[in-house]
């Protein structure tokens, strides 16, 4: 397992990480998840106030080592759905979650602290200022903002810079090779501004790991049926690219994320579905074998990134010499 730094600071944490949402409970076999994921060098537990008994559980499970761990959870979700303030980004609903989270926790305090998704009722101010104040208490670490636009973490990151509060470090996003949108502003928002990149969804509920290609696929996440040609053709190019490395599927799926710059986040229901997933972090996809993936199926940037880049290498937009120039 290799490592790097979550965003503008100086915590180290893993290529990958390990998502606890379908933790249900303290299994023998969920156990052995954990410990599989430890021993491999993995380090980051992904976790959320609204994922059932999964905080209870990655809890009662990493007693005795917590600190070794880079625990993560996320706050929006309702803790009440007959409480309009029971959910949501406001201060009153990260205190109060933020407290139950760390009782089911068994833990002081959380390293990472996401913002499950962007509430349009609260302004990212008061959610901005009230992220700053449980950092200030010790009760949370850093912080992150998953599924929000970039004109929106943009905002909250320059807030916080001019102010003198705590940035958002991290960003989570769905990310593969069928979903590629999140190239479009939030990847280079995140690369503008340091910011650690998580990715959930980047098997597809198991579309790239090249089962549902087989003759007589039978349905677990996704009925064979459902999927078009498009979702067939990206996971044929990746298991022929993983015959021709001799490794397997998955592993190339999320070696394909790793390469980008993402951290992938696994979610798994075995140890052994897990350690294949680790192996991910091995395998360097050849230059040629990354196009062949990327051109499997069609992705377009889009306006504005698309005629931007069109014109980075334009005569009549920056003079005859621009060809000389290298950028960023």
């Amino acid at each position: 397992m290799r490592y790097r730094l979550l965003g503008r600071t100086g915590l180290r944490v893993s290529e990958l990480f390990l998502g606890a949402m379908t933790f249900r409970s303290a299994t023998p076999e969920v156990r052995s998840i954990i410990d599989a994921y430890a021993d491999a060098g993995g380090n980051v537990v992904d976790t959320a106030s609204m994922y059932g008994d999964s905080e209870s559980v990655v809890g009662e499970l990493l007693e005795g080592r917590r600190d070794r761990f880079v625990l993560a959870s996320k706050y929006t979700g309702t803790r009440d759905r007959g409480d309009l303030n029971a959910a949501g980004n406001h201060r009153k609903n990260l205190v109060l979650t933020l407290e139950q989270s760390l009782r089911r926790l068994r833990t002081d305090y959380i390293d990472l602290y996401w913002v499950h998704v962007w509430d349009r009722h609260t302004p990212i101010e008061e959610t901005m200022r009230a992220l700053d104040d449980v950092v200030r208490s010790g009760k949370v670490l850093y912080v992150g903002i998953s599924d929000a636009p970039a004109w929106l973490v943009s905002r909250a990151n320059t807030v916080a810079e001019f102010r003198g509060w705590t940035p958002f470090a991290g960003l989570q996003v769905p990310y593969s090779l069928l979903r590629r949108d999140v190239e479009r502003e939030l990847l280079p928002m995140a690369e503008a501004y340091g910011m650690s990149v998580a990715a959930w969804g980047s098997l597809e509920r198991g579309v790239l790991s090249g089962r549902y290609n087989e003759p007589g696929a039978r349905a677990s996440r996704v009925s064979p049926g459902s999927l078009g040609e498009r979702d067939l053709a990206a996971a044929r190019a990746v298991v022929e690219v993983a015959g021709e490395l001799g490794v397997t599927a998955s592993q190339v799926a999320l070696a394909w994320v790793i390469r980008r710059g993402v951290h992938p986040i696994v979610g798994t229901s075995s140890a052994e579905q897990l350690k294949d997933n680790l192996g991910a972090s091995g395998p360097a996809l050849p230059d040629e074998a990354v196009r062949r993936l990327e051109s499997a199926v069609e992705f377009e940037l889009g306006f504005p990134r698309d005629f931007v880049e069109a014109c980075d290498r334009s005569p009549e937009l920056y003079g005859d010499a621009v060809h000389r120039l290298d950028g960023r």
